[in-house]
């Protein structure tokens, strides 16, 4: 008797290439753990309002679609103060509750690697997590300089990280700029790229 059939063969292949790919399709442990699963993302939404003495601007919607490629351009005035505030959507959904739900599985990222941008979190109790860190939904930044070379891009890389193991909100320098927030372990849910102008 022959051990090794090619129709034995095949269905062993085959159930190991299922088992494979239900595996890799999961991050860590059940799907269903993932408070806000990476698919469920469509856009992210920061809306900058200008907040700097005698302005009464009203906010500007940056809408970065996931995707879909292209990063919003986000025009920013050297010398003024910014109030920013992120959402995030699951089409027409509002997903940024769910964040503040999950608020101490949760940590955002700003690195801005061509500007002089200093940003402080001031996130509410809604977003602030249980070690005291704020988790980034709305912050407010000093704009000193917001292309520093004018030949090299200059963009906000934002990222949202799941489960991270600790964070900080410390700035550190970055080659030409600085990243607002450091963390250790986690996931990332949700990542978007917007160019800063003048």
């Amino acid at each position: 008797m022959k051990l090794f059939h090619t129709k034995n063969i095949i269905k062993l292949l085959a159930v190991l290439f299922i088992a494979i790919t239900i595996v890799s399709c999961q991050r860590d442990g059940s799907a269903a753990e993932d408070d806000l699963p990476q698919e469920d993302l469509t856009n992210i939404i920061l809306k900058v309002r200008d907040i700097s003495p005698g302005s009464t601007a009203s906010a500007i919607a940056y809408n970065y679609s996931m995707g879909a490629g292209g990063a919003p351009s986000i025009k920013l005035e050297d010398g003024k103060t910014y109030e920013v505030t992120a959402e995030f959507k699951n089409g027409n959904e509002d997903a940024t509750q769910e964040i503040k739900d999950a608020k101490d599985e949760h940590f955002l990222i700003f690195n801005f690697p061509n500007s002089d941008i200093a940003l402080t979190r001031i996130d509410d109790a809604s977003s602030t997590r249980a070690d005291g860190k704020r988790v980034g939904l709305k912050t407010q930044w000093v704009v000193n300089k917001a292309v520093k070379n004018p030949s090299a891009t200059s963009q906000l890389i934002f990222t949202l990280y799941h489960e991270p193991a600790s964070v900080t909100e410390d700035a550190q320098a970055n080659g030409n700029g600085v990243i607002f927030g450091t963390q250790v372990g986690g996931e990332t849910d949700a990542q978007a790229n917007y160019t800063i102008t003048n």
